[in-house]
This record gives structure tokens, sequence and C-alpha cells, in this order.
């Protein structure tokens, strides 16, 4: 999958315009309107990917030991694989020959090369350029394997205006409670629901 990625970024960098690149799925759904999204990514100083330390079995516990000297283990990171990229970064992620040939021979289920792949070599080589958050909003308060799927009777206002503004993070420095930019798992059935409250609640026919 990985590997999918990488040459997804490739061919997106081939055009010079693009500057900010997200991986999003098909079950995503932005939460703002094109304007603040846009204004909200190409004014940031950091790039958007998680990577944080899971001293449990999905995280440390998916650790090589064959993958040292080059991934210690006190740098192994878990993330989600929804990242926001700058040109930069996505450069240096598409040209890397050094971290990921690790990753291709040591990193087998059950480690998951895009969970820990970005996390593990952005902070390794570009801490200070990643913001360590995710802009897409996943719903992982139910034990299970996948993110809870909101269907269509789950889709509320109220629901989205949590969504948008119920956690608190730094946004260039500065306290910000818009946080997220996208969210998922949203069913193809919700789509309507989605319709009819995308004026209402985020900004979409007009500015915000």
């Amino acid at each position: 999958m990985m590997e999918a990625e990488r040459r997804l970024l490739a061919n997106a960098l081939l055009d010079f315009s693009n500057q900010r690149f997200i991986l999003l799925s098909e079950s995503c759904i932005p939460l703002f309107n094109f304007n603040f999204v846009y204004s909200y990514l190409i004014n940031s100083t950091t790039s958007f990917v998680a990577a944080f330390d899971d001293p449990g079995s999905s995280g440390r516990g998916r650790y090589n030991r064959r993958m040292a000297p080059i991934i210690p283990a006190s740098c192994w990171r878990k993330g989600s694989q929804w990242f926001e990229l700058g040109r930069g970064l996505a450069h240096e992620v598409v040209s890397d020959n050094y971290f990921f040939p690790v990753f291709r021979r040591f990193c087998h289920p059950s480690c998951y090369v895009d969970e820990h792949y970005l996390p593990t070599m952005l902070t390794m080589r570009f801490a200070p350029r990643i913001a360590n958050r995710s802009i897409t909003w996943v719903d992982w308060s139910h034990p299970s394997a996948h993110p809870t799927r909101f269907i269509r009777p789950a889709v509320t206002v109220a629901l989205l205006r949590w969504i948008r503004g119920s956690t608190a993070c730094k946004y260039n420095g500065r306290n910000t409670m818009n946080c997220f930019l996208f969210a998922r798992k949203f069913h193809p059935n919700s789509l309507t629901r989605l319709l009819r409250f995308a004026p209402k609640v985020m900004g979409f026919g007009g500015r915000r």
C-alpha cells in the first residue's frame, strides 16, 4: 500500500502547481468548505502526519529488531495513514532509498508499513516539519480493528459540529479548535443528509 501511495505522490509532484498533498479515502468527507481548507493548508508551516510511541502490541510489538541500526527501536513510531504533506516532504518520501527498503524487507503483517513508515521516517529526519497530528478525524471509541462507520441515521448537525470543534490543538504555534478538516468513515447512504446539512454546518455554497 505504501508503494502505491509513493507512486501517487510521485505523479502528483509532476504538476509544479501542486503544493499540498492529502491522502483521503472514499469514506472521507470535508468538514469545511474549499476556501477554508485551502487557506488552512497553504498557510500551514507544518505538514500533518500523526506519529506516536505506542508501547502495546500494535506499536512497539510490530517492530522487527533486524531494522536496526538504520531504524532503532527507540525511534519506532505509529500513526494514521491519512497524511497531509507539503511539497518538500512529499519529495523526500518519494526519493527515500534509505529507510523505505528496510520497511519493505522487514515490515510484514502484523507490521503494516502504511501505519509506521511515514511516522517513523519523518520523526527521525524531519520532526520539526510535522505537526504530529492528523487532520482527518476518526472515531476509535469502540474496541475494534476498524473505526466506527457512520450510517445515515447517525449523521446529524450536532455530530458534525462536535467533530469540527471538540478538540484543541496547535496551528502554527497558536491554540485552535479547528483541528480536523476531514472525517471518516461515512457510509454512502449518509450522502443525502450530508448534502442537506452542508450549507448550514460546513459553509458550502458561500463564504465561511
